[in-house]
């Protein structure tokens, strides 16, 4: 009956999710799909312990009803990306 149920909320988009997203490596993780806030609230400390036991660093967590398309989101170019920079035309 759980499973239907959030499998339900899934579809319409009112699951809720752990978002987790880390600075090094440069990713976005989502985690889920829960039935409550407190129900995701309770599963996000062993996900941020898995991915620090990873090496993940910088990390932060949102709890929120959303839809991801994707489960994991590396961003390659993260790390190379100066937001100072200016461009060179040459």
């Amino acid at each position: 009956m759980k499973e239907q149920l959030t499998n339900m909320l899934e579809f319409l988009g009112l699951a809720w999710w752990v978002e987790i997203i880390t600075q090094n490596p440069s990713c976005t993780y989502y985690f889920g799909p829960f039935i409550s806030y407190e129900e995701a609230a309770e599963a996000q400390d062993g996900y941020i312990e898995d991915l620090q036991g990873e090496g993940a660093q910088g990390i932060s967590v949102a709890i929120k009803r959303c839809k991801p398309n994707e489960l994991t989101i590396f961003d390659e170019m993260g790390e190379m990306i100066d937001t100072q920079a200016s461009p060179a035309y040459g």
